[in-house]
């Protein structure tokens, strides 16, 4: 046995020093025990372990108070959360510059968070939208009614009209077109659509025929996968028919046909396609969620979106000619007359479409009156689910809108 601190014998061989295969080396155990307990005994400074928190802490407070809610709102609450994200179409809180000298702010903040807000039209992806459409996306062709002054003496009438229906939550719009007075009562509040959200789906199918993308003489086989119950008699049609849009879209319009919106819908790539093309002119709280038919509301619009759907029906910008003589011959044959139109008066025309889901009651249309008065009126109702009330209180305000504008 060798002492542990002896050296080995080392022989000199050439260049090299051998050791012998007999001897060892051994490291000393007591000093591997003495430094185990210099280690075990070595104490840790509370003042540097208090400072060493206090920064952890200080990071987490400010990621937690900046970064935080920004990625939340903008990022993760768009994924997780679809269904939950609010419609605006005003710019969100802070996002206006400071100064007219464009001082970074939180406008900018958001356009790097989201480059491809000011552009993307295709914002949808398994059906969940990955962008707040609150920065309003205007297409060049779109355009918007210029306002002058509200019509006070109308809107007070209006206003007096809804306390004698308190069981009613309505959304006004008026607008007229030989001066540009309007009025205002919830316009921009957002309503269950019912089916109204066919006048958006029409006017998108149009868009996509200037586009190329199909021919009104296009043809569809009706199935039992496209029949839907309420409105409508496609439903209890024959499977295996054949339709061409154009059939589709008439009783679409003017029978408010559930089977053929959602035929329509599919050839034009579905629910998504609509929302494309609301968003890419600019409206942003009009949306498709659900199929038809959407009972339990899921589809959103205001009046100040239908108006603006509305009077861009005219705009040969928007539309070509052959579009909008189809648009406007289906919906002046609408055949639901019960609602706007029984408050107008003898010889005007009404272009319109309704909507009835028993909890929501609707209207929204473009009056022609007998001596050249032109109007825009978009009637939402709230009520009880089938009240009656609903329809009382439209007629009485169209009625109210029409003798006020036409004198």
């Amino acid at each position: 046995m060798y002492a542990y601190n002896q050296q080995p014998q080392r022989k000199h061989s050439g260049n090299l020093y051998v050791v012998p295969d007999n001897q060892y080396v051994r490291r000393p155990q007591q000093r591997v025990q003495k430094q185990v307990k210099q280690v075990q005994k070595r104490k840790t400074n509370p003042l540097l372990y208090l400072f060493r928190l206090f920064v952890i802490l200080a990071i987490f407070s400010v990621y937690a108070y900046l970064v935080f809610p920004t990625s939340f709102r903008n990022l993760i609450k768009n994924v997780v959360f679809p269904y939950n994200v609010k419609m605006s179409t005003k710019m969100p809180h802070g996002m206006a510059y400071k100064d007219a000298r464009k001082t970074i702010g939180s406008a900018d903040l958001y356009a790097m968070a989201n480059p491809a807000a000011n552009y993307l039209s295709n914002d949808l992806f398994l059906n969940r939208m990955l962008i707040v459409p609150t920065m309003q996306k205007t297409h060049s062709e779109v355009t918007t009614m210029y306002h002058t002054s509200e019509m006070t003496g109308l809107k007070n009438e209006l206003l007096q009209l809804m306390k004698n229906y308190p069981t009613i939550h309505p959304a006004i719009y008026v607008w007229e077109y030989e001066n540009g007075k309007y009025v205002e009562i919830n316009a921009d509040e957002q309503f269950s659509a019912a089916s109204i959200i066919k006048l958006p789906v029409l006017v998108q199918m149009f868009k996509a025929i200037e586009a190329g993308q199909m021919t009104i003489y296009d043809e569809m086989i009706l199935t039992d996968y496209y029949k839907a119950p309420g409105s409508g008699s496609l439903q209890y049609m024959r499977s295996g028919s054949k339709y061409s849009l154009d059939a589709l879209a008439k009783t679409m319009i003017q029978d408010s046909d559930n089977s053929s919106t959602n035929m329509i819908m599919s050839k034009m790539g579905g629910m998504d396609y609509v929302n494309i093309g609301l968003r890419d002119w600019g409206i942003s709280k009009t949306y498709v969620r659900t199929w038809l038919p959407d009972m339990s509301g899921t589809n959103k619009t205001t009046a100040q979106d239908l108006a603006k759907i509305l009077y861009n029906l005219d705009n040969p910008g928007f539309l070509n000619i052959n579009s909008r003589e189809y648009i406007i011959d289906y919906m002046s044959h609408v055949k639901n007359n019960k609602l706007i139109a029984a408050g107008l008066g003898e010889g005007a025309l009404l272009v319109h479409k309704t909507g009835d889901i028993g909890k929501m009651l609707g209207d929204a249309g473009i009056v022609f009156a007998p001596n050249g008065k032109k109007y825009i009126v978009v009637i939402l109702a709230n009520r009880p689910y089938n009240a009656p009330q609903g329809k009382d209180f439209i007629v009485k305000a169209s009625s109210l809108i029409y003798k006020s504008i036409v004198k």
